[in-house]
Order: structure tokens, then C-alpha cells, then sequence
């Protein structure tokens, strides 16, 4: 693989670390992970390399991401990455193309995808966790969110202003409505941690039937 081919994402390179310790104190030493919204793959090829014991799926919907997930996969020495397969979370199929996933996933996660892509996203994401999750699978966001109760920093304020002004169906997400929407696919907020650069890290799991 040529690293001309691999894209480079300086914040990926920045919150591999967090991410990744937060993500060795939720998940047991072996599992099934699926990644929505791959990207540059410096995330898949990182947390593979580092959780041995779990197979991670990358997916985008953009296939001009496949190179360079791959790339990345290979130069950390990461042999449980899968290829990479398109992926839209508008969809109610999963993948786009192939075969649809037979197996369920104990880990779904997605990193800084619901404020760049437009809201209907949101519930396309839930929604298709609920249906691939495993029982007690786990779906992890990563990335900014606007919090009713805590002050926003200017720095987030910024960067949801530049969005909006690239395109009006973009924006920085209010969690409050990330939760009531993960609450019709039947999802519930679990964890949240607070991570470097005003950035969370949610946890959201199969709600609790009511008795």
C-alpha cells in the first residue's frame, strides 16, 4: 500500500489515545466490533491494533475512504481489520452492498459523524444499532454536543457556527435530542465521559424494559 494513499486526520491522531483508554475500561477482552463512518481508518487501524482480542469492521459511505483505511490497517500490523464495506446509515440495509450483517456486533462505534451529515442521520444511526446491536452490545459516539446544563466553550461555538455556514443541515448536535431520538429505536444513554478538546464520549445500550 502506498502512503500516498493514506489520508491523515490530525484530530483522529489527537483522540486515539482517550478514546481508546475509555473504550479498554467498556469492552471485555474479545468481541465484534462495527465502525460507522471510518473515515481516514486511523481509528480502526489504532484501536485494532491495541484490542487483539476483537474483530473491527470499517465501513463509509464514501468509497474513496477504502485505501487508506485499509493502508493504516496494514502499517500498524493489525490483522483483525476487516475490508472496509460501504455503509449508509440512511439505509435500512446494512451494508449498502453484499450480503447484509448476519452476525450481531457487541460493539458498534462512530466518531464525529452526526455533526457533519445532515439530523436524519441521527435516527438512521440509532436505528440501525438497535438492530445489529447484540443483546448487550454497547453503540459508542464520539465528538462534540451542545448540553442544556453545561456551558458550551467558545471554541465549540465556533465550530458550529463554520458548520452551518458550510452547509445549513450541518451543526453541532443538542444531546437532549440525540437521546429522545436513540429513545424511538429503543436505545438509552448509559455513560458519558467528558474527554479532551470539549469533545464526549457517550455509551448507549438497549433500554431497560419497564417492569
Amino acid at each position: 500500500m502506498s502512503l500516498s494513499a493514506l489520508q491523515h486526520s490530525p484530530a483522529a491522531e489527537r483522540n486515539r489515545a482517550p478514546i481508546l483508554d475509555c473504550l479498554r475500561s467498556l469492552l471485555g477482552p474479545q468481541g465484534q466490533a462495527l465502525e460507522i463512518a471510518s473515515g481516514t481508518g486511523q481509528h480502526a487501524a489504532h484501536f485494532a491494533a491495541a484490542l487483539p482480542g476483537w474483530t473491527w469492521q470499517p465501513t463509509d459511505l464514501q468509497r474513496t475512504h477504502f485505501d487508506s483505511i485499509t493502508g493504516w490497517a496494514a502499517q500498524s500490523g493489525a490483522t483483525n481489520v476487516q475490508a472496509p464495506l460501504r455503509l449508509d446509515v440512511l439505509q435500512p440495509r446494512w451494508p449498502a452492498e453484499g450480503d447484509t450483517f448476519g452476525a450481531e456486533f457487541d460493539l458498534i462505534y462512530c466518531a464525529n459523524m452526526l455533526h457533519i451529515a445532515p439530523w436524519a442521520c441521527c435516527a438512521g444511526l440509532m436505528q440501525g444499532a438497535a438492530r445489529h446491536l447484540a443483546p448487550d452490545g454497547q453503540l459508542v459516539t464520539y465528538g462534540p454536543y451542545l448540553e442544556d446544563d453545561v456551558p458550551t466553550a467558545a471554541g465549540n461555538l465556533a465550530f458550529d457556527a463554520s458548520l452551518r455556514a458550510q452547509d445549513s443541515d450541518w451543526g453541532i448536535r443538542h444531546l437532549a435530542d440525540v437521546a429522545a431520538t436513540a429513545g424511538e429505536a429503543g436505545l438509552a444513554l448509559q455513560q458519558r465521559h467528558a474527554l479532551p478538546a470539549n469533545n464526549l464520549l457517550l455509551v448507549w445500550a438497549r433500554a431497560t424494559p419497564a417492569p
